[in-house]
């Protein structure tokens, strides 16, 4: 683990997942937050320059962890609270015997959470560092024995893209989305591949369980998902942009989220039981196939 500048309030640290050839994970323990991944040291993911380390507000970029709410919180800050609150490290990073490496996270209720959302809860989170690949297994326990509750789950992944406008995502194709920059209103949709032109804050139902981000006509990623049923798309665009203090005026062209979640309708988790979900992120050759899955399949 490596101390990470500018934090004033220690301990603040990162691990660090290292395969070999220049392909690492970085995961920041203030939320858990994935702040690299390079493959053959090329950087996948976007994190801000006006990104802010102060151990107290969300990392911005990543993939920072979504939990127990999805958007604005009556009860506590946007997003829920396990991407502000520090996680523990319970395995790793060790190497399989494929050569692989494994990292395994956790975090339990404490008075901070409480205070916010009285419920007794452990998250535990293993990422696995492939050759080209970037494995996610989230797991909510509920260890009550008699007190059930509700909530969502989402990895809010920031993808680094040279021009967001020359992006495109496949495979959302039939989905109906919801669509948060007019009021919520649901819509079909009927393009074959979604490009960002403007602002744009979707949370696709039911999506297929997997979407390709085509970043360029050398560089696409596959987004598998796994018993996350939501997907969402969001850019900030311009205005937005400039409103961010922690985000600058022109990066949203370097950057798009392609998020996996279950936030349309909440987990119901009864006592003494688990969920699990994830999602395996692949950087693909250009000259490999894209295969679209029907709508509604997981």
């Amino acid at each position: 683990m490596s101390c990470v500048a500018p934090c004033t309030c220690p301990p603040h640290c990162t691990v660090t997942l290292d395969r070999g050839l220049n392909t690492i994970c970085i995961v920041d323990l203030h939320g858990a937050t994935i702040v690299s991944w390079k493959v053959n040291d090329e950087e996948q993911l976007f994190v801000s320059q006006n990104a802010v380390y102060d151990c107290k507000k969300a990392i911005r970029g990543g993939v920072p962890i979504v939990f127990p709410h999805f958007g604005p919180w009556p009860l506590g800050p946007r997003h829920g609270f396990a991407r502000i609150i520090t996680w523990k490290v319970e395995k790793g990073p060790v190497k399989r015997d494929n050569g692989d490496i494994e990292a395994v996270f956790s975090v339990t209720d404490q008075d901070r959470t409480k205070s916010l959302w009285n419920f007794a809860f452990k998250l535990t989170y293993t990422l696995v560092l492939g050759e080209k690949t970037l494995q996610f297994k989230i797991a909510v326990h509920n260890p009550s024995k008699n007190k059930e509750f509700t909530f969502n789950l989402l990895l809010h992944t920031y993808f680094k893209v040279q021009n967001v406008q020359q992006c495109s995502i496949s495979g959302l194709k039939g989905c109906i989305f919801r669509d948060d920059t007019k009021n919520g209103i649901k819509s079909k949709e009927n393009r074959e591949t979604v490009t960002i032109t403007e602002f744009v804050d979707r949370v696709y139902e039911d999506a297929p369980a997997q979407q390709f981000l085509i970043k360029s006509q050398l560089s696409k990623i596959r987004i598998q998902k796994l018993n996350f049923p939501d997907t969402v798309v969001w850019n900030p665009w311009i205005e937005n942009s400039k409103a961010m203090d922690d985000f600058g005026d022109e990066e949203y062209l370097q950057m798009v989220c392609v998020e996996s979640g279950h936030v349309s309708e909440p987990v119901i988790l009864r006592p003494s039981i688990t969920f699990e979900a994830g999602q395996i992120l692949e950087l693909l050759k250009s000259e490999d196939q894209i295969t679209l899955l029907p709508v509604g399949k997981q």
